[in-house]
């Protein structure tokens, strides 16, 4: 298959799945194995970081409004009654801190899992059935938590507890580890999907930076295993293909925040988690055989 093409659609899926929880590092492996990119290419796998800051930038162009404003009434909040540990911007960093320690530590064992389709299906249909009960269960009881300006402490250490999961767990989803945390402990649908988005941000800067670092400058026990040893040779053509998918993944995520936010208000989140089971099923049936394990 032509690179750009290949670079058109894996573009398209960073843009669609990065922020939707479905795991846009299952689909990413699942479009690169349709497409039969080799997963341990020097080249793609750098390229499949550097695309995720398409939709790093387009979320942050569409919370630039309310990012200023959060950091217009930092620490006392909008109404007054907020802290330096319970303003917006605070609760978002300690989310991070506690979700990037355990991640670190166990990011070794998680890179073993990186390529598992197993691993993967099952991280997928277990987080969809979580999602559908726990979304079932939030609309039987009265949010305690409405808006991102209300949260407490507690709220934000257990969703940054929860999104470690995603980082050990490959086909797990940020998104979909946040959002179900976040309604277990009283956040309504929108404020959780917020929060989530918040979340994502130095999440992903951090996450993105990470892993750029290592394929650029690999460890010397990787060096001295093989792995990730390569060095990438830029051409003109591979830096269009990789332009073309840093783009796309751009535009296309900033349609697809605006209507998540959206459907979610009218709808929930069942028919992601309904997707994931089917999807994760029929890994866990024919992916080994159509996919390689």
């Amino acid at each position: 298959m032509n690179p750009y093409i290949q670079s058109l659609l894996l573009g398209i899926v960073e843009g669609l799945t990065e922020f939707l929880p479905v795991s846009s590092t299952a689909h990413l492996r699942l479009a690169e194995a349709i497409m039969h990119i080799p997963l341990d290419d020097a080249y793609w796998k750098m390229y499949t970081i550097v695309i995720q800051l398409g939709a790093i930038v387009a979320l942050c162009l569409l919370f630039l409004g309310r990012i200023v404003g959060f950091l217009r009434t930092f620490p006392k909040g909008e109404n007054g009654d907020r802290t330096w540990l319970t303003h917006p911007i605070s609760l978002t960093l300690i989310a991070f801190a506690v979700t990037s320690v355990p991640a670190l530590l166990l990011h070794k064992w998680s890179e073993k899992n990186l390529g598992s389709i197993r691993t993967m299906a099952l991280a997928l249909l277990i987080g969809g059935v979580v999602m559908w009960v726990v979304d079932a269960r939030s609309t039987r009881y009265e949010p305690s938590t409405i808006h991102v300006e209300e949260m407490t402490l507690w709220q934000a250490i257990w969703i940054g507890l929860c999104q470690t999961l995603s980082a050990i767990f490959p086909g797990t989803s940020r998104s979909m580890s946040t959002i179900a945390a976040g309604q277990l402990v009283g956040l309504d649908r929108p404020s959780a999907l917020e929060f989530s988005f918040l979340l994502s941000i130095p999440t992903m800067i951090a996450a993105t930076a990470w892993d750029l670092l290592k394929e650029i400058h690999p460890s010397k026990s990787a060096q001295a295993s093989g792995v990730a040893a390569a060095h990438v040779v830029m051409t003109s053509d591979r830096w269009i293909v990789l332009l073309i998918g840093l783009v796309v993944s751009f535009i296309v995520a900033l349609g697809v925040v605006e209507w998540f936010l959206q459907w979610v208000r009218k709808h929930g989140f069942t028919a992601f988690a309904v997707y994931r089971i089917l999807l994760g099923a029929a890994l866990l049936l024919w992916g080994s055989k159509l996919l390689g394990s």
